[in-house]
């Protein structure tokens, strides 16, 4: 009430006035504000069912990372040749970025390279001598001899598991929206172990390349199931730990898989191969118990009003907890009890296109986590040294790139800490933006001012600062990619959660089919590929200014909830009060200008007439208002 104004309730009802009785703000919208914390906060339940999620992060590391090893180019010798008695060798180029080594190149008498086309010498051989040196024995490309006329089956390999990841996250996406994200988390991990189990039987290259589609898109329904469900059972001040522990164990996966692929070597009965598949998808049968023990999300059922299992899951969480419900004074339990009459209401990720913030910001996100991946392997491809021996090169690579996805999730922790989920993407994304600018530029100034004298210390240079800028590279833009999908995990509503985390993830897939789209095409127009992910950095960095900052905030539930995530002003409160109520300055003698007359015309002396046959005491008891009309609508303008 305004100061001098009467209060309602202390006029009589006799009088004509009742009462005003403001209705008491509902509880249940706010899960992080008023629900969790009557249930026991982050307890002992919610701890455990986090740490439920993390187990399975070790093996899905080794299923991402597996093409490393199934699909690796071996070294060959032609032992029989078709023309003439020479020998023709195969030379093992450098381990990709996602999805193992480039097809073969075969070189003859030293005279050039190529690769085989079946119109050239250089695949003429009736029978090769294949050796591979990433661990195994035997691979999918020694098996059935997938070189010169047939390397291009190698790449429709890669394609096959990472486009069926790209399906698998929009589709399920929408599923766990639609049917709950426990449905979703069952439903991946029975298929998982039919489709992962079934390749390692595969008896030939098309049979392989069709299961690996129908396993990645299993493989992405349980990531992106479990990483909703770990991001909706914590508080605010826990999500980024504990995404941040799931990334840490799926870096190790990548990390121990030389080691188990080098367990699988020279097995007896089967081809090692096969053993490496069973062994990385095996350990997915331990989460079959996960249908009894593994609940449904206690904020999907609130946001889309299952209010009747919302209160049986409550009971049970309060239980676990030891939080005794009966007396809980918060009143959650009871007007929980006034909406069990409610029908569950869901929400698909189309309606997104309905909101007027949301979908710029999930877009946003997308644009970021494509660049991020895309560029990603740029940098790796310029990292990798080709004079150096295959055995060695493999393995270097490997680790390297395994080493600094370490380093990113090391530095992430603090990052985020000091500057925040924005200020931290930003400054990553600049990073990797100033990385990929003085690579493109200043290794050419570099040959562009050196003596030719100087060929041999030019050369040096430039390897050096391709690799210095790489690594940083690399870095940054992991981290770009893995902080975008948190980001997005965080800004999205409950109710479109899966759908838009989908999005972003499905944009990262896109990322990563860049890597074999390049090697397809002998890394033709590489350097126009660096280019575009380049600009694309510049583009990311203006637009990231414009998404919010959820650190701290609670997690959106609905649409109306996700619209309200709007960027903060960069003037502190104080700062933007003092600017708009900042009235000291006399502007009334502008209308007096020839400026002004000549600008506006007639209608501006005939509405100056006008107010001047206004009444002083009108003028008097109207200022007020105009003025403070005024200032609000220039907060509105400077927000």
């Amino acid at each position: 009430m305004a100061a001098g104004r009467p209060e309602a309730q202390d006029h009589p009802p006799e009088n004509g006035f009742t009462p005003l009785e403001h209705p008491a703000p509902r509880l249940l919208p706010h899960i992080d504000c008023s629900v969790l914390p009557s249930l026991g906060g982050f307890g002992k339940h919610q701890k455990q069912l986090v740490v439920l999620t993390w187990i399975p992060a070790l093996f899905i590391g080794f299923s991402q990372f597996s093409d490393y090893f199934l699909l690796a180019q071996p070294n060959g010798t032609c032992i029989q040749p078709i023309v003439n008695e020479s020998n023709w060798t195969v030379a093992s180029p450098p381990v990709a970025v996602t999805g193992g080594a480039p097809a073969l190149h075969l070189k003859g008498n030293g005279t050039g390279e190529g690769y085989g086309d079946g119109s050239g010498m250089l695949c003429a051989c009736e029978e090769w001598r294949l050796e591979l040196q990433t661990g195994l024995s035997q691979n999918v490309v020694t098996k059935w001899n997938l070189v010169c006329d047939s390397a291009w089956k190698v790449h429709i390999a890669k394609f096959s598991l990472l486009v069926g990841s790209i399906f698998g996250y929009l589709v399920m996406g929408v599923m766990a929206d639609w049917f709950g994200r426990h449905p979703v988390l069952i439903l991946s991990v029975l298929f998982m172990l039919v489709f992962g189990l079934t390749v390692a039987f595969s008896v030939n290259v098309t049979m392989f390349s069709t299961l690996r589609f129908f396993e990645g898109f299993c493989l992405a329904g349980l990531t992106l199931s479990l990483y909703v469900l770990r991001i909706e059972l914590c508080l605010p001040g826990w999500r980024f730990s504990m995404t941040m522990v799931a990334s840490f164990l799926m870096v190790g996966g990548q990390l121990l898989m030389p080691g188990v692929a080098a367990l699988c070597r020279n097995w007896p009965d089967r081809d090692d191969w096969q053993v490496l598949q069973i062994v990385i998808i095996s350990p997915f049968v331990l989460m079959l118990p996960y249908v009894w023990i593994f609940p449904e999300s206690l904020r999907w059922l609130l946001a889309t009003q299952h209010y009747s299992r919302s209160k049986a899951m409550m009971l049970r969480i309060a239980r676990k907890n030891q939080v005794d419900m009966t007396t809980e004074p918060s009143g959650v339990l009871t007007e929980l009890e006034q909406e069990l009459h409610k029908k569950p209401q869901r929400t698909c990720i189309v309606k997104m296109m309905s909101t007027r913030n949301l979908w710029k910001n999930i877009v946003v996100l997308c644009v970021n986590s494509l660049t991020g991946y895309g560029i990603h392997h740029c940098f790796a491809r310029s990292m990798m040294d080709p004079e150096a021996q295959p055995t060695a090169m493999c393995h270097t690579d490997y680790y390297t790139m395994a080493g600094i996805a370490v380093a990113t999730c090391l530095a992430l922790c603090p990052a985020v800490g000091l500057m925040g989920r924005r200020g931290g993407l930003l400054t990553f994304m600049i990073i990797t933006a100033l990385a990929s600018l003085l690579q493109l530029g200043l290794l050419n100034l570099i040959g562009k001012y050196s003596l030719r004298h100087d060929i041999v210390l030019r050369d040096t240079l430039n390897r050096k600062f391709s690799v210095a800028f790489s690594i940083i590279g690399m870095f940054s833009s992991h981290a770009v990619s893995t902080l975008s999908i948190f980001f997005c995990a965080e800004i999205t509503p409950t109710v479109i959660r899966g759908g838009g985390l989908g999005l972003v993830l499905a944009s990262a897939g896109f990322g990563m089919l860049t890597a074999p789209i390049m090697e397809l095409h002998n890394q033709k127009g590489y350097f126009l590929h660096h280019v575009i992910f380049a600009c694309c950095t510049l583009l990311c960095i203006i637009c990231l200014l414009l998404l919010p900052e959820p650190r701290g905030q609670p997690l959106p539930e609905s649409l109306a909830d996700g619209e309200s995530f709007t960027r903060q002003t960069l003037l502190h409160p104080g700062e933007q009060h003092l600017l708009l109520t900042k009235t000291d300055r006399d502007y009334s003698r502008v209308h007096d200008t020839p400026l002004h007359l000549s600008a506006t015309g007639g209608a501006t002396v005939a509405a100056a007439t006008a107010l001047a046959a206004v009444p002083a005491s009108y003028a008097l008891a109207t200022g007020g208002e105009v003025l403070s009309n005024c200032t609000v609508a220039n907060g509105v303008r400077a927000s």
